[in-house]
């Protein structure tokens, strides 16, 4: 089985403010219900409150990400599932339950890690 990572960016989750609780609600159900069937391996969101930094190789810090590069926000999970499909069965869900778009890919997971 592979990991899917299921995701969406801050901005795609345009929903009035009087309906962000229901949004929670109903993907906290969605997970629930990828626990209770085996397939939940872990979800969160970026904490857009704390600037990222870029740490170099030499160990120097500069505030900020990667100048060229979209900024990472938004929630996002990892489901393990045996296949595409069932990925985007479970994205569908998770799109109905944050009333936005999610963005299916294919978490490149090293067991070795």
């Amino acid at each position: 089985m592979a990991k899917y990572l299921i995701s969406f960016p801050s901005a795609a989750l345009a929903v009035p403010p009087a309906e962000l609780e229901a949004v929670g609600r109903e993907a906290r159900a969605v997970v629930e219900e990828a626990k209770a069937a085996g397939v939940y391996v872990f979800a969160g969101g970026i904490d857009e409150c704390v600037a990222p930094v870029l740490v170099s190789p030499d160990g120097q810090v500069a505030e900020g990400g990667y100048p060229w590069a979209p900024p990472l926000t938004g929630g996002f999970a990892v489901f393990e599932l045996p296949s595409r499909e069932e990925a985007v069965a479970w994205a569908t869900r998770l799109a109905r339950a944050c009333r936005c778009a999610q963005e299916v890919r294919v978490f490149g997971y090293d067991p070795q890690s």
